[in-house]
């Protein structure tokens, strides 16, 4: 969950340097209504975007990597050669949201950007941040909804708000394309027949997200049943005895130590998902394909975990579907071996 902006000096300070900032970058031009149905005053030219969290990052370099004022945390040495390289040495930001923010009124200014943008929940706890920050700054500050249906809409709005009409649509259009294609292929399938799915998060895999949470939304649009219903949306801690309880036909996990460590621990190792070899660690670069952060990067995670619980239904070869995917939305292009290790490193070795 988003949590608050941390505010750095005094608020007149801040709003004095805000105003300073936002006359000298050109006069705003333009009404804007974000998806919050706020109504912002945009730049009618905006080269500077900073953005608020981790899925607005994803966003924003998926659509205008040559507009990000920085990461919201430095990207990792392997994340590198699957990033656009220009990309590849801007500075960690902060983040404005989620918990434990680290961007305060000064590290915002000093990225001098045009305007800040957010993805993610459009509550008025998020709206009132938004207004907050703005305020203290003068700088614009757009919300979009980061709620995984919404990502062609998203995409758009993003487009109008920057002027990447064109491009934005391409990719919306893209981005509806996949997800269509996963519901026609799956729809026919019952949901009694679907795998049972448990999301395992942490290092001892006993954190999860509940039916209806931001965080395993994939899974059932991927044509798996979250064993962990109730528990409000939520994310949550469970038991072990609870895990086996469960007995899940399929384990997704982002932590690779986690699922080689269950193939022998006594806790794991006679859960069917275990015993059958379908624990799959999410390939993470250049972000992870399914949750953290709950971004655009699900796109390819939809497609590839749909292709692991119904193998028949999916004939296109995924490396062919990686390469085409990175291309247009991460703008890189990879050979085949560089394919080819992201899907090995996202299915271990559970022979017996």
């Amino acid at each position: 969950m988003r949590r608050g902006f941390s505010l750095g000096r005094s608020e007149a300070l801040a709003c004095a340097l805000g105003l300073l900032l936002a006359s000298s970058g050109g006069a705003l031009a333009r009404p804007f209504t974000d998806a919050a149905g706020r109504t912002v005053e945009l730049p009618d030219r905006i080269a500077r975007v900073l953005p608020a969290g981790p899925p607005a990052a994803v966003l924003l370099y998926s659509l205008a990597p040559d507009r990000m004022t920085g990461w919201v945390s430095a990207p990792r040495p392997e994340a590198l050669p699957f990033l656009e390289p220009r990309t590849r040495t801007l500075p960690a930001c902060g983040r404005l949201t989620g918990r434990g923010g680290t961007a305060n009124v000064e590290g915002v200014l000093a990225a001098k950007p045009d305007v800040i943008v957010d993805s993610g929940s459009l509550g008025p706890t998020y709206a009132s941040l938004a207004d907050k920050v703005q305020a203290q700054t003068g700088i614009p500050y757009i919300l979009l909804d980061g709620s995984f249906a919404s990502t062609p809409k998203t995409y758009r709005q993003l487009g109008a708000a920057l002027g990447l009409q064109a491009e934005a649509d391409a990719l919306a259009a893209q981005a509806q394309d996949l997800i269509d294609a996963v519901a026609k292929a799956i729809g026919s399938t019952p949901q009694d027949q679907r795998p049972r799915v448990y999301y395992a998060r942490g290092p001892r895999g006993l954190e999860t997200g509940f039916a209806g949470s931001i965080n395993t939304e994939l899974l059932e649009m991927a044509g798996g049943r979250n064993v962990a219903e109730g528990g409000d949306g939520r994310l949550g801690s469970v038991s072990p005895e609870q895990v086996l309880a469960w007995n899940p036909d399929v384990i997704v996990t982002l932590d690779p130590a986690f699922a080689t460590a269950i193939r022998t621990d006594p806790l794991w190792r006679d859960i069917r998902a275990v015993q059958s070899g379908r624990v799959y660690v999410v390939p993470q670069q250049p972000f992870p394909w399914f949750d953290a952060p709950p971004g655009i990067n699900r796109l390819i995670g939809l497609r590839w975990l749909a292709g692991l619980l119904h193998p028949d239904l999916f004939p296109e070869p995924m490396p062919d579907v990686v390469r085409r995917f990175y291309q247009r939305f991460y703008h890189v292009g990879l050979d085949p071996e560089q394919a080819a290790a992201l899907l090995r490193s996202a299915v271990p070795d559970t022979a017996r």
